[in-house]
């Protein structure tokens, strides 16, 4: 299997499009000052539904259509922002949706999905689980099961890294944050279709580091995800052939502690007043963490969403919040 190509990303940035305009990359000069580097910031939290997702379950739902117009339903597993770009993508196709969480999921992520239609499912203590019964409900009900990993979710994810490294042609290296994997994906498939020099970096939890433990041994690792904050990387078993591209593509793969993701948090807001999910903060963390490798290079980090519980949010920003790290 290969990445999607340059023709590939163009028609699934042209449906994406049909819905979504693209977002912003500012250089903010506050996080300038603190990272002692330019840095464009993308900004994914200023989609409709908050996260880079959405672009992905736009084009799975339309490459889906065309493949299995006699589709009956929908079936997945999520912590939050796959799951809403299902739902708001299965409403267009008039799709029933089911939706797996796990138990102690996101309050908000859970209301948002119930209110873009899902019917919503807790099973589980962790992601797997809530994916194990996803495939479970799938088999039974004779519905299509809608992975966290595809790659027409990478296809429709890249137009958001087209967007950024279009504008930014001269950027040295980019933090992407890791969840299950389709958005470092997506950039390397950007890097490649616009021949960009970019130097793409992983991030993942240090309290979720099967990624980057697979990465650096060369084997498949699979860990418990213990993260507090950054659910949208509490990944436990990392997908094959995510892994393998991101072997193949990626330079190196940075672990953030949950502390150093509310110090993120709060940076973003403070220097831009954006809110960020601990997912959508972790590549800040990241390049705060390899601050002096920069040098006055350009680097992009990329605000991957902004759907955080408004009660752990406000414990973040005033630090009264016990994290690890």
């Amino acid at each position: 299997m290969q990445l999607p190509n340059a023709e590939q990303l163009r028609a699934a940035q042209a449906v994406v499009y049909q819905h979504l305009q693209p977002t912003a990359q500012y250089r903010w000069p506050l996080l300038a000052e603190a990272l002692g580097a330019p840095v464009w910031v993308k900004h994914e939290n200023h989609g409709a539904l908050g996260a880079f997702k959405q672009r992905g379950g736009l084009n799975y739902l339309q490459q889906l259509r065309q493949r299995e117009p006699d589709v009956a339903g929908l079936v997945s597993a999520t912590r939050g922002n796959h799951g809403q770009s299902l739902a708001s993508a299965a409403a267009l196709h008039g799709l029933p949706l089911q939706i797996v969480v796990p138990h102690g999921n996101s309050q908000e992520k859970n209301a948002a999905m119930r209110a873009l239609g899902a019917k919503l499912i807790e099973h589980g203590d962790d992601f797997q689980a809530a994916c194990e019964h996803a495939a479970h409900l799938a088999e039974t009900q004779h519905w299509h099961r809608v992975p966290a990993f595809h790659p027409d979710l990478i296809a429709g994810v890249a137009s958001y890294c087209l967007e950024l490294l279009s504008a930014a042609p001269k950027l040295a290296r980019v933090y992407v944050p890791i969840g299950m994997g389709s958005g470092i994906c997506a950039m390397l498939a950007a890097r490649a279709a616009l021949a960009h020099s970019v130097e793409v970096i992983g991030v993942v939890s240090q309290h979720a580091p099967a990624y980057a433990r697979s990465f650096n041994s060369q084997q498949r690792h699979c860990i418990s995800s213990h993260t507090m904050l950054a659910d949208g990387m509490a990944c436990s078993t990392p997908d094959p052939q995510a892994l393998q591209w991101i072997r193949e593509g990626v330079a190196r793969i940075v672990e953030v502690s949950d502390s150093e993701v509310a110090a993120a948090m709060r940076l973003l807001f403070s220097s831009t007043h954006n809110v960020a999910e601990g997912a959508g903060a972790a590549s800040l963390a990241a390049a705060l963490q390899e601050r002096d490798r920069h040098q006055g290079q350009e680097v992009g980090v990329i605000i991957s969403g902004g759907n955080v519980d408004s009660r752990l949010y406000a414990q973040v920003l005033s630090g009264q919040i016990e994290l690890p790290g």
